[in-house]
């Protein structure tokens, strides 16, 4: 799905994502959580201000931006033992207290 990003060129000139636009609907970037490069692209994962995790890709031979991932904030992994996040495992004939 291709998508509208605004960016911020960093002090080397590289264009890091601030905000995307999909349709109607414009997220923030909070917190960049990884980036990486490929030979002729360039992927971001982010968290939106939506509480949503993202994964961008530009691609720098046609110089636009593609949204490849989306998971709802609802979906996102909770750690082990936190409410609503899968339960604490046991060791084999435990049977608790």
């Amino acid at each position: 799905m291709q998508i509208e990003v605004n960016c911020y060129a960093g002090y080397r000139g590289e264009e890091t994502p601030r905000r995307i636009r999909l349709g109607a609907v414009t997220v923030a970037v909070c917190e960049i959580l990884d980036r990486w490069l490929a030979p002729d692209h360039r992927y971001f994962k982010f968290l939106g201000d939506d509480g949503a995790c993202y994964i961008v890709r530009h691609d720098s031979r046609r110089g636009c931006w593609e949204l490849v991932f989306y998971q709802h904030r609802e979906q996102r992994a909770r750690p082990v033992g936190e409410a609503g996040g899968p339960p604490l495992s046991r060791p084999p004939g435990d049977q608790g207290e």
